[in-house]
């Protein structure tokens, strides 16, 4: 969409139009479907996570605090694009405005981002909880979580607020046409006219030195818990180390992947097609999975639902 200014040949850019997945026509009412079961579990574990922390005292731990927001920044930046997808789908005009696409930007950035720095975050809680356990709700005590907590969203904001300016100051006079289904850097770096080689290296320098101080932090934290865990004498103290952070490298191993593989890449080496669909997977996907990946191995979450149950039926 664009705008003449005073008659002249001079346009400005007032919206975009996302394409989506357009080019896969024959299968948009099962690709809707599809997403919209995972949205709807999206919004339900999450919630349902959140809500189950908040409301029994035997989950009100560090751990579970940290799981709670990270269960947040997957409703809230799976939001920022779900809704708006699942529309288009159907909708005759896919167009979104330029302030739209720019504030769906920020909010999923800063969300990201957000998540990205509590995974490191949760790999520090798990060595105080693993390296001295008698001391660990003193040493990560309420006021320590809040501020690592404060610490993580002001970072994302941050991060947000320097990607969206950089990109959307940029002049959009090629085309207004969005080869994805939300408003993500790469796309819309492909159809400015602008230089967007300092865009790039923005990318580069603030993303990846976020990317290099989570994968450090997470890395470090394990090295310690390993040697934590190799002067535990009991096989048995060493399986239930172990098996309560497999969840958390689980999770760790496929965000940080995905995202590597998006968005550290040569240029050369983009295919807006098959990012359409790793897109897809570390939007929806992984917001779906990472409830799952804990409730499921956690045995006291479990408990907390069972509780929950018994008091609903009762």
């Amino acid at each position: 969409m664009k705008k003449n200014i005073g008659g002249s040949n001079l346009t400005i850019m007032v919206g975009f139009i996302l394409l989506g997945f357009s080019d896969l026509p024959r299968l948009e009412v099962v690709l809707f479907l599809l997403f919209l079961i995972i949205y709807l579990v999206i919004l339900v574990t999450n919630l349902g996570i959140i809500i189950l922390i908040r409301i029994d005292p035997q989950l009100h731990l560090p751990m579970y605090f940290f799981l709670s927001h990270m269960s947040f920044c997957d409703l809230c930046y799976s939001t920022a694009i779900g809704p708006k997808m699942l529309v288009d789908f159907f909708a005759k005009d896919k167009s979104i405005s330029f302030t739209g696409c720019a504030l769906q930007f920020f909010f999923f950035c800063s969300f990201i981002d957000a998540e990205c720095l509590l995974l490191a975050v949760m790999a520090f809680d798990r060595y105080m909880a693993i390296s001295n356990p008698l001391l660990y709700t003193v040493n990560m005590s309420n006021q320590v979580c809040y501020l690592l907590m404060a610490g993580v969203y002001m970072v994302g904001v941050v991060d947000a607020l320097i990607h969206t300016t950089f990109t959307f100051t940029l002049s959009f006079c090629r085309s207004n046409e969005i080869n994805h289904f939300f408003c993500d850097i790469l796309p819309l770096l492909l159809i400015s006219c602008s230089d967007t080689h300092v865009n790039e290296l923005v990318i580069f320098i603030v993303f990846g030195f976020i990317e290099m101080v989570t994968i450090s932090a997470v890395l470090i934290s394990y090295c310690y818990i390993i040697l934590s865990v190799l002067k535990i004498h009991s096989t048995e103290g060493r399986y239930k180390i172990f098996s309560t952070c497999t969840s958390h490298l689980t999770a760790v191993t496929i965000f940080q992947g995905t995202i590597l593989f998006l968005y550290f890449r040569p240029s050369s080496a983009y295919s807006l097609d098959q990012d359409k669909m790793t897109s897809v997977f570390y939007t929806l996907v992984i917001p779906m999975l990472n409830p799952l990946i804990y409730s499921l191995r956690n045995k006291d979450v479990k408990g907390a639902l069972g509780k929950l149950k018994n008091k609903i039926c009762s």
